[in-house]
């Protein structure tokens, strides 16, 4: 099997791989929802070596620079009330945690989650935080760039793997919101 992108010998639909995913994620995929099918998002075997993105573009193709995405988990605060969500931005951009977030999720104060929360919360590991398979009740807020592209490469919520989606699938998680502006273009970059 061939994936949408990349240059992956490992490559599987998402509903065949549910042996090596976090059972988070997997649990997402057998019950997956939606106008997008299941068979549409695949996974695929990435080492944990080439994780650098430099490495990993010029190891599994250089068309990945411009279609991967990174999920970033981030905490709201208003008062005594806290609130969660992970963002989906294109991986050459920033998250606007002080703008977009903030005002997304009503806050006063925004910020990026302590890595222990992050991973404890979601039941994934560190650097592999995927949107598919999120804590019931977070919110999940998708630059709407990502949701333009054909296909997008996340993580699978391992270090080792990815996720491709459909763009437009990002958009059929649980508590998606798509927002324009979310990532902000970094200089020279």
């Amino acid at each position: 099997m061939r994936a949408p992108l990349g240059n992956f010998t490992d490559v599987r639909t998402a509903p065949e791989a549910l042996d090596v995913l976090v059972e988070p994620v997997a649990r997402a995929i057998r019950h997956w929802a939606g106008p997008v099918p299941a068979e549409e998002v695949y996974w695929v075997d990435t080492d944990p070596r080439w994780a650098d993105t430099a490495a990993f573009v010029e190891r599994y193709g250089r068309e990945l620079l411009e279609n991967s995405a990174n999920c970033l988990v981030v905490t709201g605060r208003r008062g005594e009330a806290r609130s969660h969500a992970a963002c989906v931005v294109l991986s050459h951009t920033r998250v606007d945690i002080n703008g977009v977030v903030r005002k997304q999720l009503n806050a006063r104060k925004a910020s990026f989650a302590p890595m222990d929360f992050a991973t404890g919360e979601t039941g994934m590991e560190y650097g592999g935080v995927t949107p598919v398979g999120l804590p019931v009740g977070w919110s999940l807020l998708i630059d709407a760039a990502v949701a333009d592209l054909p296909y997008v490469l996340v993580g699978s919520g391992r270090r080792r793997g990815k996720l491709l989606l459909p763009g437009k699938a990002f958009a059929q998680l649980p508590g998606a919101v798509v927002v324009e502006g979310l990532g902000i273009e970094v200089p020279g970059a």
